[in-house]
């Protein structure tokens, strides 16, 4: 009998985690490209159910930017802290026995995508409507959740998901968990462009672009960006 797809995500080996330079706040220090200075980098943090579909998605339609597949939560879950120091695995991730979701992070230089459009496109290819849940993946580690990175983020996130709830996702509330970034591990190597690796691999259904009409913005937003189908 076949392994259903979701539990043969579980049934791999494991490998320790690795822990990447924490992004608290608007500090940004993943490299994007060798012609973006650090300084005008930015971080965005996004979880929306396995963390492979959700990359794969972003790196299709920005392949200009550098992604990181890892574990995190809310500031509050996970401080960044000298005592918070132990990397959560995939196995523990996995058996949700860390607070930690799998998330993306996303280097970028604003000057050339902003992060509207970033917020606008994630709420684009993942279902924000189902509690704790995207596809068959189920529990609290597959959460729709943004991770902000400072008060510009925030204001952002908000207005997007607000706006978002009344044009887009009419037929359910949006649950997705808005809350400032945590703690940022890096999670095991062969999860980094894992389906450019494994063309074949678990995809979850959730994950695919809907065709939302343009959303609408503040009318001193100049960052909003087109709406786009492309994947």
């Amino acid at each position: 009998m076949t392994t259903p797809a979701f539990l043969s995500r579980l049934l791999r080996p494991f490998t320790t985690s690795a822990q990447m330079s924490v992004v608290p706040s608007t500090t940004a220090t993943t490299t994007q490209s060798a012609n973006t200075p650090p300084s005008t980098r930015e971080h965005a943090t996004f979880a929306g159910g396995c963390f492979w579909g959700v990359e794969h998605a972003f790196q299709k339609r920005f392949p200009q930017l550098q992604t990181r597949v890892g574990y995190t939560s809310s500031s509050s879950q996970n401080p960044d802290t000298p005592s918070n120091r132990a990397a959560p695995t995939y196995q523990q991730v996995c058996a949700a026995r860390t607070p930690h979701t799998e998330a993306v992070q996303i280097a970028f230089d604003p000057a050339a995508t902003s992060y509207r459009e970033l917020v606008e496109f994630f709420f684009r290819m993942h279902d924000p409507t189902t509690r704790n849940r995207q596809g068959a993946d189920s529990g609290a580690q597959y959460r729709s959740a943004v991770f902000w990175h400072g008060d510009a983020q925030e204001a952002v996130v908000r207005d997007v998901v607000e706006r978002a709830g009344k044009e887009w996702w009419t037929g359910g509330k949006i649950v997705t968990e808005l809350a400032p970034a945590g703690k940022w591990w890096d999670a095991e190597e062969y999860h980094q462009q894992y389906l450019d690796k494994n063309p074949g691999g678990y995809e979850c259904p959730s994950h695919y672009i809907r065709s939302f009409p343009a959303l609408s913005k503040p009318e001193s937003d100049d960052d909003a960006a087109p709406p786009s189908n492309k994947i």
